[in-house]
């Protein structure tokens, strides 16, 4: 008889802004709104999902606004970097990306920024502002990457320790 698989040690964090185009409530914005719970029941639903960041007493972070009054938060925690990629870029996903530039303005520096977590941690709005910052500033690291620049969990575990 084998032992089942040991659960991951780290779960990678994603954290992304989005500066509209126009207020939320505007109509020209109304078709990005109407996807929300579609995408994140989506989200919710695919393999290697653990969790949203979700506003309290809402469905979703679009209430949230730690990056400015015109610009929207997305936080999630995913198993593995291919579990983000695959529903980021292979689900209905892709298609509110192909169409992000009718709501949203062009970001001119990094928007999203990766990091491992440990298994079971649940990144805060301040953790992840601070990543996207050290992203923003020294470029890909261990501690903050992106997709076209990835760490593995164990060059996170062993930045940490330094």
């Amino acid at each position: 008889m084998t032992s089942p698989p040991a659960a991951p040690a780290a779960h990678l964090a994603q954290f992304n802004v989005a500066t509209l185009s126009h207020p939320i409530d505007d109509p020209r914005i109304a078709p990005f709104v109407e996807q929300l719970d579609p995408v994140n029941a989506a989200a919710e639903g695919a393999p290697g999902f653990v969790w949203r960041l979700v506003e309290d007493g809402a469905a979703d972070a679009t209430g949230l606004r730690p990056a400015g009054a015109n610009v929207i938060v997305n936080m999630s925690v995913w198993e593995s970097q291919e579990a983000l990629w695959d529903f980021t870029y292979r689900s209905g996903h892709l298609d509110v990306v192909r169409r992000r530039r009718e709501w949203f303005q062009r970001h001119v520096e990094a928007h999203l920024a990766l990091w491992w977590v440990p298994a079971g941690h649940r990144p805060g709005l301040d953790e992840a502002m601070e990543r996207l910052a050290d992203l923003r500033a020294n470029g890909p690291s261990p501690r903050a990457f992106t997709f076209a620049s990835p760490y593995p969990a164990a060059d996170a575990v062993v930045s940490a320790t330094r």
